[in-house]
């Protein structure tokens, strides 16, 4: 299950929005569509039902759905801002990110 990390802060609209990194003190802006399937992201249980709501909510082919979810979720899971159901990395110290 796709998640965001406990440092990360999330202002999601319909207009767009925004990430805060607690950690740098750095915002990830968002567009209104990669908003969107960020909400769906946090909001279902897998990654291919976000793709199908996010297909139903702009019109799109399912395939161009996936690949737009995926890419959005893929970004902030390399940015370490969100992680796709792989348990956190146990730092030396015991604690989590």
């Amino acid at each position: 299950m796709w998640q965001l990390c406990e440092r990360a802060r999330p202002v999601l609209t319909d207009d767009g929005g925004a990430i805060l990194d607690e950690r740098t003190g750095r915002w990830k802006q968002l567009t209104p569509t990669a908003s969107a399937a960020v909400m769906l992201l946090l909001s279902c249980s897998t990654e291919e039902q976000a793709a199908n709501r996010y297909a139903q909510r702009y019109g799109i082919a399912r395939e161009q759905a996936v690949a737009d979810v995926r890419t959005i979720a893929g970004a902030l899971v390399a940015q370490g801002l969100a992680r796709d159901g792989q348990p956190a990395p146990r730092r030396w110290w015991g604690w989590r990110s």
